[in-house]
């Protein structure tokens, strides 16, 4: 039956099942960034992404015959799986960062890196959104839209092992020496503490308060 002929009944626990399963997915989310990124220690940071990218192809390509088959329990576990790279990644990759670039400029590094994800988190649902509605407007049955979605989905995974096996160790040229950090920590450290000993400083008043609680 489509979803078209539900019945208000019907339309209610498919309501349900939805949003139990974006909770579900969001759980696996939180959970994966303490999980991979605790593995990514042993595995390595770099087999660590290979992981993702292994796993998650096998996935999207795995998910219109499970759909199709109507196995929905293992069609909802591979998702989470899924869900769990991607929280697993996010979490995981200041690490791999450091271990290719050092710490002295990680935190900035990883803002640069950021911009790349979020262009990623703009260019994966224009590619969805766009393939749905093509197919949609073909006629395609609901439950074979995203069929060739999932594939697309895979083929990018696969870009993304080939682009991680590209990474390689930075040339020890680009590292400072011990003098050069110790230079430059001296330099950050006597300006943090002009800042404190110039900033004013006062207790938790009402001002404060109403502030915070603005914020909140």
């Amino acid at each position: 039956v489509g979803f078209g002929q539900f019945s208000d009944e019907q339309k209610a626990n498919a309501a349900l099942v939805g949003a139990a399963f974006v909770g579900l997915f969001s759980l696996f989310n939180i959970a994966g960034r303490f999980f991979w990124a605790s593995l990514s220690d042993t595995l390595g940071r770099k087999m660590t992404y290979f992981t993702f990218f292994t796993l998650g192809f096998l996935c999207y390509a795995a998910a219109p015959t499970l759909a199709t088959l109507g196995m929905l329990g293992v069609f909802a576990a591979a998702f989470c799986l899924i869900a769990s790279m991607y929280g697993g990644g996010f979490a995981t990759i200041p690490a791999y960062l450091a271990d290719v670039f050092g710490t002295q400029f990680v935190g900035a590094i990883h803002g640069r890196l950021l911009t790349a994800w979020s262009t990623a988190g703009i260019v994966g649902p224009v590619i969805v959104n766009y393939m749905h509605d093509a197919r949609k407007a073909e006629g395609i049955p609901p439950d074979q839209i995203y069929h060739p979605i999932f594939y697309v989905l895979a083929g990018l995974l696969v870009a993304g092992f080939i682009a991680n096996l590209l990474i390689r160790p930075l040339d020890k040229k680009w590292f400072m020496s011990d003098e050069e950090v110790a230079a430059l920590q001296a330099k950050l450290k006597s300006r943090v503490e002009f800042a404190e000993s110039t900033a004013v400083k006062g207790g938790f008043d009402l001002k404060a308060l109403l502030a915070w609680a603005a914020v909140g």
